[in-house]
């Protein structure tokens, strides 16, 4: 059945957490494909008043997406932009140094390791033979040094990902995005988009796409790539004139800088295999609906799934499924944790996930422009509605395309 199996994989992949500011649960299955190419990432605490939740969804193997879950938020976090509170150009940064930490011999050795079981006998064979031990490369993660090896020239995964990732800290609410996984809040009940979803035919990512040198067929990039912006591929990526943004397919994300108020309700970070069954607003209306009887947030996930999953092998609902919400605490819901406490809590402690349900287990921002969902204008708002204007949200807006 090509990349489908003669029958769906309905084992579910859930956690659940929470702190004094927020609960989230997550879920993720591998469904119909043959292999399962999602990961995803969740630190309730990643620092003091800061929350990190990152979905990444595959293609052509499962090692980038497995990559971005174990190192994004680590780069995101060294860089000193977080340090200064510009949170923004951080994840921007981030997002392109994923495709510049997967080339050469350390990024084809990691992406080995994290690759399917033959990939990994030859990447641990070739760490062995080449390569510092693991342990000496996981005492200092952001030094990130070159190695010498037979795929010293490597440029980098022909496999790729998407990213999606949303930082919260104190009322304010960070979201970056390259590819076609979303964000999405509710805000008493209205479904809003925090992210575009970057696919070849918008006009923005044909005019790069162009100029860089591509084509666009059937609505694939070059006639295979139905993504337009994406962390690896480094097969779109090879033009030595142009820069990270600039190219073909680009790891550039939008980022969309929003400030919360007491009407938001819970958030979503979910990869297109939810997406492509239910719209914005109708993945709001059933987790609302969920809410009022079910207060494990990783159970709805998990419904969400078993009503998604197509009954037949071929188009929508047999994709890899995973999903993230986050609900909002109200004041009336915090709990009684210190500040002390809080401080104290070790980043080891908090939750980082990378999906072992598998087989084998630039330049700085300078455009400020709204991101706009097709079919909604979203005017005077950070916040992007599927199915109404969006007017009168009284949010302010910083969001930069990067390209």
């Amino acid at each position: 059945m090509g990349v489908y199996l003669s029958t769906p994989k309905t084992e579910k992949f859930s956690d659940d957490g929470e702190n004094d500011r927020l609960r989230y649960g997550l879920s993720s299955m591998q469904g119909w494909r043959s292999t399962m190419e999602d990961a995803h990432a969740a630190y309730p605490d990643i620092d003091f008043m800061t929350s990190f939740f990152g979905v990444y969804d595959g293609h052509g193997g499962q090692a980038v997406a497995k990559f971005c879950a174990k190192y994004l938020h680590q780069q995101v976090l060294k860089h000193e932009a977080y340090s200064a509170g510009d949170i923004g150009t951080s994840l921007q940064k981030s997002f392109l140094r994923m495709d510049e930490m997967m080339c050469g011999q350390r990024g084809w050795r990691e992406l080995a390791v994290l690759g399917d079981k033959i990939d990994q006998v030859s990447g641990l064979i070739e760490g062995f033979i080449w390569s510092p031990r693991s342990g000496e490369a996981n005492k200092k993660f952001d030094d990130w040094p070159s190695e010498e090896g037979p795929h010293s020239d490597f440029h980098g995964p022909t496999a790729g990902c998407t990213a999606c990732v949303a930082i919260i800290r104190n009322k304010q609410l960070i979201v970056a995005n390259a590819g076609d996984s979303r964000c999405v809040i509710s805000r008493k009940g209205q479904a809003y988009n925090l992210s575009k979803d970057h696919k070849p035919d918008l006009e923005l990512e044909k005019d790069r796409i162009l100029k860089a040198g591509g084509f666009i067929q059937v609505g694939r990039v070059n006639g295979s790539l139905n993504l337009a912006r994406a962390i690896g591929d480094a097969e779109f990526k090879q033009n030595k004139t142009l820069p990270a943004e600039r190219q073909i397919v680009t790891a550039n994300p939008d980022i969309n800088t929003v400030e919360l108020c007491d009407d938001d309700e819970f958030l979503v970070l979910a990869c297109d295999g939810i997406w492509d069954c239910m719209s914005s607003q109708q993945l709001v209306d059933y987790v609302r609906e969920q809410l009022s009887s079910e207060t494990k947030l990783s159970a709805i996930c998990e419904r969400v799934f078993d009503r998604c999953l197509a009954p037949t092998a071929g188009g929508e609902g047999c994709d890899n499924m995973t999903m993230i919400l986050v609900q909002f605490k109200k004041p009336a819901d915090l709990g009684s944790s210190s500040l002390e406490e809080q401080q104290q809590q070790p980043l080891t402690d908090q939750t980082a996930i990378i999906d072992e349900s598998a087989s084998g287990s630039g330049s700085g921002l300078t455009d400020q422009t709204a991101t706009i969902d097709k079919g909604a204008s979203g005017s005077g708002s950070g916040l992007t509605d599927q199915t109404a204007s969006g007017s009168g949200s009284g949010l302010t807006d910083q969001t930069a395309s990067g390209s």
